[in-house]
């Protein structure tokens, strides 16, 4: 049997990351879609691959870095990139602690980190992860060329997207082209990993809360077009733009994972899937030619989907959309170049209501241009729109994001560890305003999130849409108190 050339790994921090709700079951555990990706393209090539998600195994660092050892691979990579932007740093006190552990086990054996943080902080995560080797970007290109060089024996790597250390220097090669044609990727690896094991977020099941596997992600589309200030997702490739998958291909892996694994909810994990009318309307078409009884959620944006892509959404098993309101505010809007105006909001929301689909609502509290008054105009909005589920974030600047960079450059303070740019854990440390501290930002947050998820109003329209079962499942998530290290802000 042929040496194992890679172990791809997505390290597990749930208990660091989500801090009491760990427990409570309420988040959704994705599969890795990069490294299944990654993974699916090695094998093509002709490399053996093995992925491991440490999250899915409930593998503590010292157990997944026994596991990769156990591997006997030629290279052991780490993979910290989610399924959404804010996914990967605070997964990187995992990815480190696994390093450190595997180190100590196999100084000698070769390690690489990748992922959306790496990439953003390529130098500083060389010097602090204790991996030999950082890509940067998406590694379709990097990956094979460093495995490749460790065959032969090499000492050096020029490679494309590649950092280093050599004689205590970083050697930083110039970053790898853009993996342009995704249908020269095959389907992702999705064999190399316990697809019995995922499970969907608990508002995406509402009305069958118990029924949330099993679950899968795919994606129609990489990157975005748009540039919110907030946001860092486009860092790991490198620019802004998108690319698509063609349709069929899309349609014959939820075939695939239907009939294999008997998946019903999916999540789409574009970050603009409602951008092309006539590509949405044709993919909702050949779902609906298909007759598969599924529960679809996919993100929206409220400037760029229309009332033709809702109809056919619907027909297709698309319940849930997500659209990303961030604030009620049009000043706060307009600094973090959202790119919508808050009049286009009650069409688009009554189009998505008239079409029976349900709201998950996503808003930032703590944006730059925030204060008192505008965090309560968004509360206020909140409660008043009273969508099916909201997600409630308090603004964290992600490295890669623009706010990121602001902050460097004008030393605002930012969290002490990678731990601290979760949204749910107890050192969660919010981006200051430019009026409010990052700890009064944060309190608002959690008192808006009680304000909403206890509010009878909501909790009588849940009960109503989706059983008694639900809203008592709601009671119970709102009455689980974050602890907050607010002494320390």
């Amino acid at each position: 049997m042929s040496k194992l050339d890679v172990i791809l790994v997505k390290p597990g921090s749930q208990k660091q990351i989500y801090g009491d709700l760990s427990d409570f079951a309420l988040t959704g555990i994705e599969q890795p879609l990069w490294s299944a990706l990654l993974g699916a393209h090695l094998r093509q090539q002709g490399y053996t691959v093995q992925l491991l998600d440490a999250e899915a195994e409930r593998l503590s660092y010292a157990d997944t870095a026994r596991a990769m050892l156990d591997a006997a691979p030629r290279l052991a990579c780490v993979v910290v990139s989610g399924t959404n932007p804010s996914a990967s740093t605070m997964n990187m006190l995992g990815a480190q602690e696994i390093l450190r552990e595997l180190s100590e086990l196999a100084p000698e054996l070769p390690t690489l980190i990748m992922g959306l943080h790496p990439s953003a902080l390529p130098e500083r995560t060389l010097e602090e992860a204790g991996a030999r080797f950082v890509c940067q970007g998406e590694g379709f290109y990097t990956l094979p060329a460093l495995l490749d060089a460790l065959k032969s024996g090499a000492t050096d790597f020029p490679i494309p997207g590649l950092l280093y250390k050599e004689q205590g220097r970083v050697v930083r090669n110039p970053a790898a082209p853009t993996f342009e044609n995704l249908e020269a990727l095959p389907a992702p690896a999705w064999d190399l990993l316990p697809m019995q094991s995922y499970r969907a977020h608990n508002w995406h099941c509402f009305g069958h809360i118990n029924d949330r596997q099993p679950y899968a992600v795919i994606y129609t589309s990489l990157g975005c077009p748009y540039s919110c200030s907030f946001c860092c997702i486009n860092t790991l490739y490198g620019k802004r733009g998108i690319r698509y998958r063609s349709l069929e291909s899309v349609v014959e892996e939820i075939d695939w994972l239907v009939e294999r694994h008997g998946v019903r909810n999916i999540k789409i994990l574009d970050e603009m899937f409602a951008l092309d009318e006539k590509r949405v309307v044709r993919f909702c078409e050949m779902l609906i030619a298909r007759g598969h009884d599924l529960n679809i959620w996919a993100y929206a944006r409220v400037n760029t989907v229309t009332e033709p892509m809702l109809a056919k959404m619907r027909q297709a098993g698309i319940h849930w959309l997500a659209y990303g309101f961030e604030s009620a505010s049009e000043r706060v809007l307009k600094d973090v170049s959202k790119g919508y105006h808050m009049d286009q909001v009650a069409q688009v929301v009554d189009w998505t209501r008239k079409h029976g689909i349900h709201i998950c609502a996503n808003y930032i509290f703590g944006l730059p241009e925030d204060d008192y008054e505008s965090m309560n105009q968004t509360l206020s909005f909140m409660i008043e729109m009273n969508a099916e589920w909201a997600n409630i974030y308090s603004t964290m600047a992600y490295p890669g994001s623009k706010l990121y960079e602001d902050a460097v450059k004008s030393g605002l303070p930012l969290p002490d560890s990678w731990v601290g740019f979760s949204q749910y854990s107890a050192d969660c440390l919010p981006l200051p305003t430019k009026h409010l501290s990052g700890g009064q930002v944060l309190a608002f947050r959690d008192y808006a999130f009680e304000a909403y998820f206890r509010n009878p109003r909501y909790l009588d329209m849940i009960g109503r849409t989706f059983g008694r079962e639900t809203a008592d499942h709601i009671l119970a998530m709102s009455a689980h108190r974050l602890r907050r290290n607010f002494a320390t802000y």
